[in-house]
């Protein structure tokens, strides 16, 4: 099997390489038929995949048996303040990459967000509840999902959500960072959702590849917190504990002028996994427990 992973450089591109490369997750082992699959990671300096063109003649070129795609233009204020990049490349660079799929006959996996969702729930979403996105962050993969499942039939929209690695940016190194710099830190506790180990993710992406059972996903750490809960959690288990201090969206929103309307309830159900490949996904906080004896900031 040959597997095409754009975004490659990425926490969940890392994570995919990883386990491949070993054979198992944190998790547990994968599908013995993806054991020796040769993988093609590549980033934007080897494929643009907002031209077209270029994209399809390079899958036809490699001609991989599944595509999956990491690559994202993810900085929820800078795709506000820049729709035409954050629509080139959430939308029209996964439309590309969908073309080029179906022109060899490869499975797409497509990773979505919560952001898709209106944000003001009042209980977890499920895969076949509408979306309605706020931001254009959203919008933009909004629309990239639909591009996806419109230009190959062979598609899985895997969404996830509030996404840690142990390479790269993310909230969790954020706050030891400014925990160690600053000693304290105020975090909204009126924000909810669910954090999502990058390694978790990635075995169950694995999971699906060697299936049929195409269609939409979500697949986040399991039970919810909000990012108050989930800051408190990091800090205390990096020795940091009542370090971090409560504060509400309004007055966090209003203090570092942010732009962006971010979701306040977006929790997200893994009910498809649960009736398909099964859900293995692990509580967030003893995801965030591993991770942190791992990670090495």
């Amino acid at each position: 099997m040959k597997i095409l992973i754009t975004g490659s450089g990425g926490q969940l591109g890392n994570e995919l390489i990883s386990i491949l490369k070993t054979g198992k997750s944190e998790i547990g082992e994968i599908d013995k038929s993806l054991l020796g699959a040769e993988v093609l990671a590549i980033d934007v300096d080897t494929l643009d995949i907002t031209k077209q063109d270029e994209t399809v003649s390079f899958i036809k070129e490699n001609r991989p048996d599944v595509i999956i795609n990491c690559a994202a233009a993810t900085n929820v204020d800078g795709c506000e303040s820049n729709s035409d990049l954050a629509f080139k490349v959430n939308a029209e660079g996964v439309k590309n990459l969908a073309i080029g799929a179906k022109s060899v006959g490869a499975k797409l996996v497509q990773v979505s967000t919560d952001y898709v969702f209106s944000g003001e729930g009042d209980r977890p979403y499920l895969e076949t509840d509408p979306i309605n996105p706020q931001s254009v962050y959203g919008r933009s993969k909004a629309k990239g999902e639909e591009y996806a499942t419109k230009e190959n039939d062979k598609t899985f929209i895997v969404r996830t959500a509030w996404l840690y690695g142990y390479i790269g940016k993310n909230f969790v190194k954020t706050v030891r960072r400014v925990l160690r710099e600053k000693g304290g830190m105020s975090v909204v506790n009126d924000q909810i959702g669910n954090p999502t180990n990058a390694n978790d993710l990635a075995h169950h992406i694995l999971k699906l590849i060697p299936t049929k059972e195409y269609g939409i996903y979500h697949c986040t750490g399991e039970g919810e917190c909000s990012w108050y809960d989930f800051a408190a959690k990091i800090a205390e288990l990096s020795g940091f504990k009542g370090a971090v201090k409560p504060c509400t969206t309004s007055w966090y929103n209003t203090t570092y002028n942010v732009p962006t309307k971010r979701p306040s309830y977006s929790s997200l159900e893994n009910a498809h996994l649960k009736e398909t490949v099964g859900n293995e996904m692990r509580n967030w906080e003893e995801a965030i427990e591993e991770y942190i004896k791992n990670v090495k900031d």
